[in-house]
């Protein structure tokens, strides 16, 4: 599987740690985010990983600013996207079984590295139900349509 990874200049460190972490479990990473700690428009880095999994570059994008919120409601905004900022595992499940999220996000200023592998893990190990699921993540997507 291809994970696509962006962040700020907030979360350079925990970009670098959580590349290492999926790299060892064996996932291609591809890098969207700045590497820099001088500050930067976190819109730019959530957009370039909304497009990289609405285009099919990535199967899935992890998205981190300080909070996890700017940069999930940039990637949001790109046609396709369901991001969803997730600071515990749990959250994380119930965003790929319920909402079939494609983006998952946190906060490098809200949790901790070990935090983040486990919502990661979940993430990643969880799969979308369907069922009556399907037919809430498409009302969610004719919202976009209808914009």
């Amino acid at each position: 599987m291809k994970i696509g990874i962006a962040n700020d200049h907030s979360a350079v460190d925990m970009k670098k740690q959580v590349v290492e972490y999926l790299v060892e479990k064996e996932y291609e990473v591809v890098n969207y985010g700045t590497d820099s700690y001088e500050s930067c428009p976190y819109p730019k880095y959530g957009e370039k990983i909304g497009k990289a999994v609405a285009d099919g570059e990535v199967d899935l994008g992890v998205a981190i600013c300080g909070t996890g919120l700017g940069i999930s409601m940039a990637a949001n905004k790109v046609h396709g996207v369901r991001a969803a900022v997730c600071s515990e595992p749990y959250t994380a499940k119930m965003a790929r079984e319920h909402n079939n999220a494609n983006v998952i996000a946190f906060g490098a200023r809200v949790i901790g590295i070990e935090m983040a592998k486990m919502i990661l893990d979940t993430f990643l190990g969880a799969e979308f139900l369907g069922g009556r699921h399907q037919d809430r993540v498409d009302m969610i997507m004719a919202i976009e349509e209808n914009q």
